[in-house]
């Protein structure tokens, strides 16, 4: 494979990451709510990987027991947690906020890497957290008039999708050295599924759940918005560097704003959207910053 075609695939899966509030909105429409749609997304992702395991190579289905902990902080703390929060800020504010503030999940993640991994801190990182800082007072509104215009609620969802899937590659930096992505993938998943369906009530819309379209939303939402994009993400990243396929993969939170502005018709203010750039600035700084190999397990459940 050539490192076009890598880069394309690349872009392409995170483009379809970005498509994500599509599902979202439409089942939010129906009468589902932000944690019954993180079960069906879990859910269902669970299930089409599993049947692609199967397909493939089963021996990718074998685990220790003890190895458990780690999925339950992959599955749980992580992934649960961080589509709640995300899928909760697309309701409480807007599909491009909410991404926006996702994308505050690098600067988390260096925070956490100097705390728990003593990984130095560098002139890139300390620009790349002041310049997220920033971006993200003028896109909740506080700069430049210092009257924020984005809900408090909203801001604490949307920082916590970026904190708890920040917490992802914490989580999966240990269990990566003993399991293949896909794996870690599967099981985090399965961790997921058994922790947010028991608590979704999803029963109570069992109505809903006969309608046809209904089905066809979570079929998008588990199959174009998270089991494609990581097959397709993964499979580039064989062929390209980690650093610069997450830099390609800002296209995500771009796309998600086009898409809530031609869908939805969300607009922003100018001072949004320079925090915007901002924001997406800071994620290029940290990703350049890095001179080994990252870790491209950070986009393996997104």
């Amino acid at each position: 494979m050539t490192r076009n075609r890598a880069f394309i695939m690349i872009f392409l899966g995170a483009s379809l990451w970005g498509i994500i509030g599509l599902f979202v909105n439409e089942l939010y429409e129906y009468g589902f709510s932000p944690i019954q749609v993180v079960a069906l997304r879990v859910t269902s992702a669970m299930v089409m990987l599993f049947s692609y395991i199967l397909v493939s190579n089963r021996k990718l289905l074998k685990i220790k027991p003890a190895d458990s902990r780690y999925f339950f902080g992959t599955g749980v703390i992580s992934i649960a947690l961080f589509n709640w929060c995300l899928f909760s800020a697309i309701e409480a504010t807007s599909m491009s906020i909410a991404f926006v503030l996702l994308y505050t999940a690098p600067v988390f993640v260096t925070i956490f890497s100097r705390m728990f991994f003593k990984e130095a801190w560098t002139g890139r990182k300390l620009i790349a957290l002041f310049t997220t800082f920033i971006g993200c007072t003028f896109v909740i509104g506080l700069l430049p008039e210092l009257q924020a215009s984005l809900s408090l609620a909203g801001l604490l969802f949307g920082l916590g999708s970026g904190l708890f899937y920040a917490l992802y590659s914490i989580f999966g930096k240990v269990v990566l050295k003993k399991y293949p992505s896909l794996t870690v993938t599967l099981y985090t998943f399965v961790f997921a599924t058994f922790a947010v369906v028991p608590f979704s009530r999803l029963w109570n819309n069992a109505s809903i759940l006969t309608d046809i379209r209904v089905w066809l939303l979570v079929l998008g939402l588990g199959l174009l918005s998270t089991v494609l994009p990581f097959l397709l993400y993964t499979k580039g990243l064989e062929h390209v560097e980690s650093s610069r396929a997450s830099i390609v993969a800002t296209i995500e939170p771009v796309v998600a704003t086009l898409v809530g502005y031609f869908v939805y018709a969300e607009v922003m203010t100018v001072y949004q959207y320079a925090g915007v750039v901002l924001v997406l600035l800071s994620v290029i700084i940290v990703q350049e910053a890095k001179k080994k190999p990252a870790q491209y397990k950070e986009k393996s459940a997104s």
